[in-house]
């Protein structure tokens, strides 16, 4: 019968009267002579049948029959999972189910374009970050020179009293600098390659579209699915300088310290809320309130309030303050344990080292270890503290206001100013009436925003993050702010009468609304084990509420 045309001794006959052959039909897989075209097409039309001249019937990239070669696939068995040819139809597979070979095309092509568009996503936000470290590493010198330059200005400053903490300082910065670029190059060649490799995906997918080569199409989608991306990468800061005030007994301690490159992990095409990140734990849809504690404040006479700040301690006890020269400490069942008294009322409360810290007129107080008496950590001079929470730096970030002026500042544990933040980039007042304050897992400082009626965060270097002001709602009034051990951002929203749960990046991720409601929350902490604890201003009454699953 037929054989290969490339045998140029053999003369190759159609297949149903030994003509010489002038024709091809791709679907039958039979060849044909002049004559024998219309009776092949006899009923029929083209697009059934596939008519070709001979000499160009291998030209397109078809897949031929693995039990006919000389026959190309026409149809799909789908018992079999294998393209077939016309005459295994009425053979083997005669008793199978069956498709179009284009439907089967039409499939296999699906998979591979979302796997390509999946890559090309991938690729566009890498090209991005590639595109940034590219600007640093371009840059690095530079910005290193700055610090060595302030760092020089300091030490002029002191003149030879502090020349070996200068040197100390510029060795430091000399290594970290030879640090930073071998991991930016080292970064920017990974990159580099994951792209290389991306675009012979992408190579590979566009030849693919123009083929009908089931099996080269079957043996490219588990390679092109196997393809590995990164799940997050590193993005690496420049150190900051920051300036402390000078002290001859304790030189190296106030002339300041360089924050080294800071390393954060970002995950890559993130942008929903995703479940994992919660541990693997299910969110409640409903949460459930499992306790509470009234505090038994009394009510303040314009507006009624009587429950305010709160701290939760390590064994799981809760310091409470509220409309009284008081604060008290509760266990989960509302039980009382202690009541100390204290000079103004406990609206802003945190722990640190283990003891209890509140903002007083003009100063940071601690309840000693003993819980019974009061001692001034510091004072703030003209400003006046509102929102105070220990950082883990093992710093106090405390919420200052004068007049028409609010800003953050980052205290030592005796008082000396290590940071202050009150502006952007653009020299422009960050808040406007600062209120309470957290710090997250990231390092980011979030405050809430009387004024701005807003939740602002910043870096821990001070640089704007994000401004969150509600989802969907004119009349939102951030109060308190917490965070939980992934990141997520808690804040109380007293007008609304709910709690709003944020990404770590300010994104909206849903309401928390416990059945039998929350009325007018303004103090929150998280307990852990998937609860927090919510204050209810008014009714002075705790609630514990559960919101996370097993």
């Amino acid at each position: 019968m037929m054989e290969s045309r490339n045998e140029a001794q053999h003369v190759v006959e159609c297949d149903l009267c030994q003509q010489p052959v002038s024709f091809f039909c791709r679907r039958c897989g039979v060849n044909l002579c002049d004559p024998c075209v219309t009776i092949h097409l006899r009923g029929k039309s083209t697009n059934v049948h596939e008519i070709v001249d001979y000499t160009s019937k291998d030209d397109d990239d078809t897949c031929h029959c693995d039990s006919h070669p000389q026959n190309d696939c026409f149809a799909y068995c789908k018992t079999c999972d294998a393209p077939i040819c016309i005459l295994c139809v009425s053979i083997k597979h005669k008793s199978h189910e069956m498709s179009e070979l284009s439907d089967k095309i039409e499939e296999l092509l699906k998979v591979i374009a979302k796997e390509n568009g999946r890559l090309q996503s991938f690729k566009h936000e890498l090209e991005r970050i590639l595109d940034h470290t590219t600007k640093m590493l371009s840059s690095i010198s530079l910005y290193y020179k700055q610090r060595k330059d302030e760092i020089t200005a300091r030490g002029e400053e002191w003149h030879k009293q502090i020349e070996k903490t200068v040197k100390k300082f510029h060795q430091e910065l000399d290594d970290m600098q030879k640090e930073h670029e071998a991991v930016l190059q080292k970064q920017k060649k990974e990159f580099e390659e994951v792209i290389r490799k991306v675009d012979e995906m992408n190579g590979k997918t566009v030849k693919l579209k123009k083929s009908k080569n089931v099996k080269k199409m079957q043996t490219f989608v588990p390679v092109i699915q196997n393809q590995k991306i990164l799940n997050e990468v590193s993005q690496y800061s420049f150190p900051t300088f920051y300036e402390c005030k000078i002290d001859p007994n304790y030189l190296q301690t106030y002339f300041g310290y360089v924050e080294k490159m800071q390393e954060k992990k970002t995950s890559l095409l993130e942008n929903e809320f995703k479940e994992r990140e919660l541990s693997g734990r299910r969110m409640l849809e409903v949460p459930k309130i499992t306790s509470i504690i009234n505090t038994k404040f009394p009510a303040e006479e314009k507006f009624e309030s009587r429950l305010y700040g709160m701290a939760v301690t390590d064994d799981n006890k809760v310091w409470m303050g509220g409309a009284s020269y008081e604060l008290k400490l509760f266990d989960l069942q509302g039980h009382l344990h202690q009541t100390v008294s204290i000079t103004t009322q406990g609206m802003y409360l945190c722990m640190y080292n283990k003891q209890v810290v509140y903002t007083g007129i003009k100063d940071v107080r601690m309840i000693s270890a003993d819980n019974d008496t009061v001692e001034t950590m510091f004072t703030t001079g003209d400003w006046v503290p509102y929102g105070v929470t220990s950082a883990a730096s093992g710093d106090l970030l405390v919420c200052l206001r004068k007049d028409d002026q609010s800003k953050v500042v980052r205290y030592s544990s005796t008082g000396t100013v290590l940071q202050e933040i009150q502006y952007d980039s653009q020299c422009q007042p960050l808040y406007k009436q600062v209120l309470y304050i957290t710090e997250n897992v990231n390092g980011d400082i979030i405050v809430t925003d009387w004024g701005k009626k807003a939740v602002i965060a910043v870096n821990r270097l001070g640089i704007f993050r994000y401004s969150y002001s509600g989802k969907d709602s004119t009349n939102f009034f951030a109060y308190s702010v917490a965070t939980d051990s992934v990141g997520h951002v808690i804040v109380t929203d007293y007008n609304g009468d709910k709690i709003h749960l944020l990404d770590r990046d300010g994104r909206f991720l849903r309401y928390i609304i416990p059945g039998g409601r929350i009325n007018r929350p303004r103090g929150v902490c998280i307990l852990g084990h998937g609860e927090m604890i919510v204050g209810e201003t008014v009714t002075g009454i705790a609630k514990r509420i559960k919101y996370l699953g097993e």
